[in-house]
């Protein structure tokens, strides 16, 4: 699916997901990534929802986002609660949703000029649907 394109050609955003994928700035990834407005982390180097460990959450929270978009693929997985705890000792919100919701939401908020975290679970064999 196509998503809009923002007029700030400074800040990352979602242009397209599908299976296995997801695109930012028109560039596709298909690997598990995390996408600040400013920056993109590409070696996020989660493998599955199942893998997602606390040491990949610690390096979300180096990162000092306000929110983090847990994106866990196509269909809504929640993690431990333990794994969020480092989060929100941090001052840092914590929302899980599905992949495609990740990317809509953080759109929006990036384009109100938040300092969001997409942080997006791809795993290998995801069959996100469009």
């Amino acid at each position: 699916m196509k998503l809009h394109l923002s007029q700030n050609s400074l800040r990352n955003t979602f242009t397209a997901y599908g299976p296995g994928y997801v695109a930012v700035n028109g560039v596709r990834h298909e690997s598990s990534l995390v996408v600040l407005p400013d920056r993109i982390v590409e070696n996020w180097n989660v493998q599955s929802f199942e893998t997602l460990a606390q040491n990949d959450i610690e390096g979300l929270a180096l990162l000092k986002p306000e929110l983090v978009l847990l994106g866990s693929g196509d269909a809504l997985h929640f993690p431990n609660p333990r794994l969020l705890a480092r989060l929100a000792a941090a001052g840092i919100g914590t929302e899980v949703m599905d992949t495609r919701a990740a990317c809509r939401t953080y759109n929006i908020l990036a384009e109100e000029g938040r300092n969001v975290a997409a942080a997006l679970v791809i795993p290998k064999a995801d069959l996100m649907g469009d």
